[in-house]
């Protein structure tokens, strides 16, 4: 596999200006690099998020929830069974809770339900005597059980971030991708879209006289641990309206102000609070949530970020986390598979994976061909078995390629091949008959092989350049951990030579490398993760200052994500 490395261009005028605002000259440089256009982009008060009033419908679903929350009417959340699912459903019980709303949820299990509002679920809704569904992060694709629903007498408003079909159902739908949206940003996650609708909620109850002293209006902040949670662990790109939801989340969870499940969930994975960073949720309270969903039920996941005490969501944190460690054996287990159906080096021509066998688990799929796709840099679909003979695929893909689009290709080519298909650029997820795996193989393929050329095929590193010795700092490490990165406004990597002036193995089979570096007369201490490799005696890296914690220090450290001979 050929590895480039790529240095993003920084627009001087824009970096001068932030310069001239009182920005940082680092942050300047790399937020000018990400697209920034002023200084107003940086700002992170949330009286500079987008108006709700722009978000097609947002009002419409306000009003309807408003008659339902006066008159009493039964509430029933539909949610997925992701973190960002979990996290929208518990910010819609608590919002709608704290309005005076009749609420309850509904989350599929993966295994007996499938994915989002289906006519089952509607069935088992209408049993319960409920008036209206809401769903969230799911129900764009939902036809069939909105009308399901519409026919069993029950109102739908369908809250969902997902691209949509052609088709959408007939209800009332809030989702900035729908046709015709004037939202600004087309990135708000589930739970964001949820929040607010929230939002539009409580304005249009103001406006009826709802709240008095019997029942005071509610901080809708108070949910911002939860909507930056969701936001960070679904992936959704860090827009400048993302980044005020996640920044403002950050901040109450650093002050103490969060519920009792996320306060568990970072003790549990015995993260601090206290220096909450985006890294946190995508890396360690995202995947005990998710690992719910993935093996069991996610009504765990939800009741774990609903808990009221500490000690209630230090038991479900638990729970949470040893389900994680279950997930973690099974993918290890899935994976090693997997490899080994593979080659070392893919033949020269091959631009796809894709990987099946009968006891694969379900609920693991999405990791797994994530990891494939990191290991081979290719776009991934891993397939594990469903019911009557279908099987359920999730896949990974590469910038350049999006992945719901090149579904939606082998589907108009091959309309009898998937049964069902939906996703983003980067994750999607399909159903297709066991017996037809190799039919869609050899069609995702050519597909594939259409949409990209060879240079797609390079892994790229793209990087801010190089940094100065003298800002390779431990306060330089920490002012850019304090920051907001993470998908679409990447965490800052920079690349350099340097002399290797010693080295050691580490970890318990030596599977790690610490090397100290030298450039420019200053000698860094660096860590090679995942490398048992001799260094040679100058290499060219991409790496990241960190600020390393141990035993209570705190030092200095690169970790080297890419490293060649120079």
């Amino acid at each position: 596999m050929s590895v480039k490395i790529q240095t993003r261009s920084v627009n001087q005028e824009v970096c001068q200006a932030l310069v001239a605002a009182g920005t940082d000259p680092l942050i300047a440089r790399l937020c000018a690099a990400r697209q920034v256009k002023s200084a107003a982009e940086l700002q992170d008060r949330l009286d500079s998020l987008l108006p709700y009033q722009t978000l097609t419908h947002c009002e419409a679903a306000a009003v309807r929830l408003a008659d339902a929350v006066q008159r009493q009417e039964k509430i029933l959340i539909v949610a997925d069974y992701d973190a960002d699912g979990a996290t929208a459903c518990s910010v819609g019980i608590k919002g709608l809770s704290a309005m005076g709303g009749v609420v309850d949820f509904l989350v599929p299990n993966r295994f007996e339900h499938g994915y989002g509002l289906t006519p089952e679920l509607a069935e088992l809704a209408a049993a319960q005597n409920v008036d209206l569904l809401v769903t969230v992060d799911n129900g764009i694709a939902s036809l069939a059980g909105v009308a399901r629903a519409k026919a069993l007498g029950l109102d739908v408003v369908v809250t969902d971030h997902h691209l949509p079909a052609e088709s959408t159902p007939d209800c009332i739908i809030v989702n900035p991708n729908q046709k015709g949206c004037g939202f600004a940003s087309k990135s708000l996650a589930g739970v964001g879209v949820i929040f607010y609708v929230l939002i539009a909620l409580r304005a249009e109850l103001e406006r009826r006289g709802h709240f008095s002293d019997g029942l005071a209006k509610p901080n809708l902040a108070e949910l911002l641990d939860l909507v930056a949670l969701g936001t960070v662990a679904d992936v959704v790109p860090l827009d400048h309206n993302n980044r005020i939801l996640v920044s403002q989340g950050l901040k109450r969870i650093r002050s103490g102000k969060m519920r009792p499940g996320i306060r568990a969930l970072f003790d549990i994975a015995r993260r601090d609070w206290r220096k909450a960073q985006p890294f946190d949720m995508g890396f360690a309270l995202g995947p005990r949530i998710n690992a719910a969903g993935r093996l069991d039920d996610m009504s765990v996941g939800i009741a774990c970020l609903l808990a009221e005490n500490d000690a209630e969501a230090q038991t479900l944190a638990a729970q949470l986390n040893q389900l994680n460690i279950e997930r973690r054996e099974i993918e290890q287990s899935m994976l090693q598979d997997a490899l080994n159906a593979f080659p070392e080096t893919l033949p020269a021509g091959q631009t796809t994976l894709v990987a099946y066998r009968d006891d694969f688990h379900q609920g693991v799929v999405g990791i797994v061909a994530s990891r494939l796709k990191d290991r081979f840099y290719r776009p991934t679909i891993v397939f594990a078995p469903a019911d009557n003979g279908e099987i359920r695929g999730s896949g990974r893909s590469i910038p350049n390629l999006h992945l719901r689009d090149a579904l939606d290709l082998v589907s108009k080519r091959h309309p009898d091949l998937i049964i069902k298909f939906g996703g983003h650029a980067m994750a999607a997820g399909l159903s297709i008959y066991e017996n037809r795996i190799a039919d869609f193989q050899t069609a995702f393929e050519a597909a594939v092989q259409e949409m990209l050329d060879e240079e797609d095929l390079s892994q790229t590193f793209i990087t801010d350049g190089s940094l100065a010795a003298a800002d390779i700092t431990l306060e330089q490490a920490q002012n850019l951990a304090r920051q907001v990165w993470g998908q679409g406004f990447a965490p800052p990597s920079f690349t350099d030579k340097f002399r290797v002036r010693r080295q050691q193995p580490m970890g318990a089979e030596g599977k790690h490398t610490k090397a100290w570096l030298e450039k420019d007369g200053c000698e860094f201490e660096a860590m090679f993760w995942r490398c048992n490799d001799e260094l040679p005696p100058f290499i060219r890296t991409v790496y990241r200052p960190v600020a390393n914690e141990w035993r209570n220090q705190t030092e200095l450290q690169l970790y080297i994500d890419y490293w060649e001979a120079a």
